[in-house]
């Protein structure tokens, strides 16, 4: 489940923007989109404004929703899952990037983000029901469709094809990103001077507060998630954070978190959060699940190899560890 305590803009938004006029206020509206919970802030030079600026995002949102739904019996997505193992499906240019860009995720890092895990079994139950951990033969078989790369693009036609019958994609581990990215990249394209869209934890920034200030992310202590060990600047840039703050089960003494591996079908273990900092939102939401998969070490090695890229990682001790870019005082 994505957490991350944000941020700046709950807090006083009614200020003049200093420099950029003395007319400008902060805008904020939450609401359910892509079934889950979106904060929406905007700068704007009064009130009519913003929440017309606020709309078009979540127009905007919802318009991607009805692309990559799983839950939309009529969304290009389920057209694809619906055609497993009969045909390939044309899709839009969109969509088609979407699912390229999220392969390409999945070989940086080998497997631990990967869009066909939609074609796992659900065998994992994390509702109080479990008592015992399924047999290494439900284990396998719960992941025997799953594979990025037995998904086929078809670049010249613009079609995707899964071959097996029972296949099937899904983004929830990068689609609430992607959204947020758009959103911001509408109302950035109609001069919209500041903000900030939290897709439950997904967030993206750009420009300031109404104070001129940097907008603040919150980094969470894992065992508390309504207390912060330090906050980080954000600017004109993005951060997701995964963790397994209240999806967990324990068997046998060992805690096991929601996020299953679907390279092995087994819960992963060993880490408490991780947040990605990266400029766009798409990149951090899926990066946060990978390294979440991967564990501390392995996870911090890859992060360290990719420009542009900084990761917090809380382990199951409760320690902190970052990338090498990130710097913070967490008195």
């Amino acid at each position: 489940m994505k957490t991350l305590v944000a941020l700046a803009c709950s807090l006083s938004c009614l200020l003049s923007f200093g420099q950029l006029g003395q007319t400008d206020v902060t805008v904020k509206k939450t609401l359910k989109l892509m079934g889950t919970r979106f904060e929406i802030t905007v700068v704007a030079p009064n009130e009519e404004i913003g929440y017309i600026n606020i709309d078009e995002a979540v127009s905007e949102i919802e318009r991607i929703e009805r692309i990559i739904s799983s839950w939309d019996e009529n969304s290009e997505t389920s057209l694809i899952n619906k055609n497993a193992g009969v045909k390939p499906i044309k899709v839009s240019q969109e969509l088609f990037g979407l699912i390229e860009r999220a392969i390409k995720i999945s070989e940086i890092t080998d497997g631990a983000f990967d869009i066909t895990y939609a074609s796992m079994d659900n065998i994992w139950k994390f509702d109080g029901t479990m008592d015992k951990i399924p047999s290494e033969a439900e284990i396998k078989n719960s992941v025997s469709k799953v594979g990025f790369k037995k998904i086929k693009l078809d670049a010249e036609n613009q079609t995707v094809y899964l071959p097996e019958k029972g296949m099937r994609i899904g983004f929830g581990a990068i689609g609430k990103g992607y959204a947020a990215d758009k959103a911001k990249d509408l109302l950035v394209s109609k001069d919209v001077k500041g903000g900030i869209i939290n897709a439950s934890g997904d967030l993206t920034t750009w420009g300031t507060k109404v104070t001129g200030e940097k907008w603040l992310v919150g980094i969470a202590n894992p065992l508390s998630k309504d207390k912060v060990f330090s906050w980080l600047p954000v600017v004109e840039s993005s951060v997701a954070t995964s963790g397994n703050y209240e999806k967990y089960i324990t068997l046998n003494g060992e805690k096991y978190s929601h996020i299953i591996d679907p390279r092995s079908g087994y819960p992963t273990k060993g880490v408490n959060s991780v947040s990605i900092f990266a400029k766009q939102a798409e990149l951090c939401d899926a990066l946060a699940t990978a390294v979440f998969t991967m564990g501390r070490d392995v996870g911090l090695h890859m992060i360290n190899q990719i420009d542009g890229v900084e990761a917090v990682i809380v382990d199951f001790e409760n320690k902190v560890h970052r990338s090498s870019g990130i710097m913070f005082d967490t008195n």
